[in-house]
């Protein structure tokens, strides 16, 4: 390299223009997947720049470069004249200290700009226009309004098979693509709306157990009470650095981890923190969300559960076999095997509905515990015999038996055990969880049978007693479809920690239980694979 300036010269860094420097100060609010900048409004850069709230500025520092949306302080408590505010999520971007000289400046719009405003205008977009989207999203160079536009466009101008194609290509080229040099690497996914059903953590051990790759990364709740990650917490650690991960992979042939270290298909990540809130849960996107994820992680072969059900997220057959159909497109064009299997979905699957009581209900499962819910066990059987289907060496048929007769040898709760001591043991008793001190009992308000169970509201009461924030709260279900109960049986059981969480999961359980009665001609009749 060229010196341009000779031996012992002093050299002058030449400064950015002092309306553009100020100190980084970190504002601990969680923004949830969003750049938030905050300045206040007596802010010399504020007036001199022109900024208005929610106009986007580019902040630089180190050689580091984000974008985010500017809100306006009044309170120099919250942000000085002197000083830019970054949200929980820019400042861990960001990725230097508080007090760190930055520089700011009008950001630049996104170059996917004309894309998005062509999806808003219902038109079909390229592969590139897809592309120049996620890559915008994944860089966090969209608001929380450009995100909602994006999703809201997709969900009412439906996209068509190749544009989910495109979408769901775009999304593995916009994060980390894991590679475990097997021929096949399995995994199982459910497209969720069910509480319960934590069939994952016994899947894994089981398909492990036969000596198959299973790579589990999964995520956390958002809406739910639980998710796989929020339920195996209980259990072990999840939060686990790629290196750590894939050691244990290679040692016990699986893992159950959060998959948010991992980075893959970030952009979807950002896409669900608008996509729930606004509950939109279109075909389309729920195909390229799940999808990146799998072939991101390396997946070759997947087992994929479609519920159906009166409250679950699919209703009918018809519907379930569209969704099967477009699924298997994508599935075939990204290279990825699929097996997809429609279930009961009338109900929740298992006892438990929280991290802790779901907790109990996998580890009495995994221990062939007679008190261990046998809706969860068989499910869990079930898909774990169409996962071992994929071994060339199993003759199609045979899944289920191999798989009972590692569950039932015990080899599945050695298997468990070992990944969840790799991951770092929590210590976890099913004989004594660690439930919500607070209870509410639901009782039946008449005798009769059990007809219908709304999978939506039991899921609300779950949420609303503090699940999955507070592990030890949720709903532990006595009876299910088909019961015959008297007037005062106990129904179901509330737990909670907080007085305030159990006094919202009264008032919405005195609302609506979601338990009907009726009689045994009621029960919904619901045709599936099982």
């Amino acid at each position: 390299m060229t010196d341009l300036h000779p031996p012992g010269a002093t050299v002058l860094a030449q400064p950015l223009p002092p309306r553009s420097e100020l100190a980084l100060r970190r504002v601990a609010i969680d923004t949830w997947r969003e750049n938030v900048a905050y300045l206040h409004r007596d802010c010399a850069v504020y007036r001199a720049e022109g900024f208005q709230a929610l106009s986007k500025i580019e902040v630089r520092a180190n050689g580091q470069r984000i974008l985010a949306t500017v809100n306006v302080v009044d309170d120099a408590a919250i942000v000085d004249c002197h000083e830019l505010g970054l949200s929980e999520d820019a400042f861990a971007q960001l990725g230097v200290d508080n007090g760190h000289t930055v520089s700011v400046a009008q950001a630049e719009p996104p170059e996917s700009m004309g894309a998005l405003f062509r999806k808003i205008a219902s038109e079909r977009l390229t592969r590139e226009d897809f592309a120049a989207i996620v890559r915008d999203i994944a860089g966090h160079r969209y608001s929380k309004i450009e995100l909602t536009a994006f999703v809201v466009a997709c969900h009412q101008s439906e996209l068509d098979r190749e544009e989910v194609y495109f979408l769901t290509d775009a999304m593995v080229g916009s994060g980390e693509r894991l590679n475990w040099h097997e021929p096949l690497v399995v995994d199982k996914h459910c497209i969720g709306g069910i509480p319960g059903n934590r069939t994952t953590m016994l899947v894994v051990p089981i398909v492990a157990a036969h000596g198959m790759l299973c790579p589990k990364t999964s995520s956390r709740a958002i809406t739910s009470p639980a998710g796989t990650a929020d339920t195996m917490e209980v259990l072990a650690n999840v939060e686990l650095p790629l290196e750590q991960l894939a050691g244990i992979v290679r040692d016990h042939r699986g893992c159950l981890a959060w998959g948010g270290t991992a980075h893959l298909s970030p952009a979807d990540d950002v896409l669900i923190s608008v996509e729930r809130p606004l509950s939109i849960d279109s075909a389309g996107q729920m195909v390229a969300s799940i999808l990146s994820k799998k072939v991101a992680a390396g997946a070759t072969h997947l087992v994929l559960d479609i519920p159906i059900g009166p409250t679950a997220k699919v209703r009918s057959m018809p519907d379930a076999q569209r969704l099967r159909r477009l699924f298997e497109y994508v599935a075939r064009r990204m290279g990825l095997s699929l097996d997809v299997v429609i279930t009961d979905g009338r109900q929740p699957v298992g006892n438990g509905v929280g991290p802790v009581l779901e907790a109990r209900d996998v580890m009495r499962v995994l221990q062939n515990d007679p008190r261990a819910p046998a809706d969860l066990r068989q499910k869990a059987l079930r898909l774990a015999g169409r996962l071992i289907e994929c071994d060339p060496d199993v003759r199609g048929g045979d899944g289920y038996a191999i798989a009972r007769d590692i569950l039932d040898s015990g080899r599945a709760l050695a298997r468990m055990n070992a990944i969840i001591a790799a991951q770092g043991s929590r210590g976890f008793d099913h004989n004594h969880p660690a439930l919500g001190p607070l209870t509410l009992d639901v009782v039946a308000p008449a005798s009769g049978v059990v007809a219908s169970i709304d999978n939506y509201q039991i899921a609300r009461v779950a949420r609303l007693a503090g699940a999955p924030k507070v592990p030890g709260a949720g709903v532990d279900l006595v009876h299910k479809l088909g019961d015959t109960v008297a007037a005062g049986d106990l129904l179901y059981r509330v737990h909670a920690s907080y007085p305030a969480d159990l006094e919202f999961a009264r008032q919405a359980c005195e609302q609506d239980s979601g338990y009907r009665l009726g009689t045994a001609d009621e029960v919904p009749r619901v045709f599936v694979e099982f």
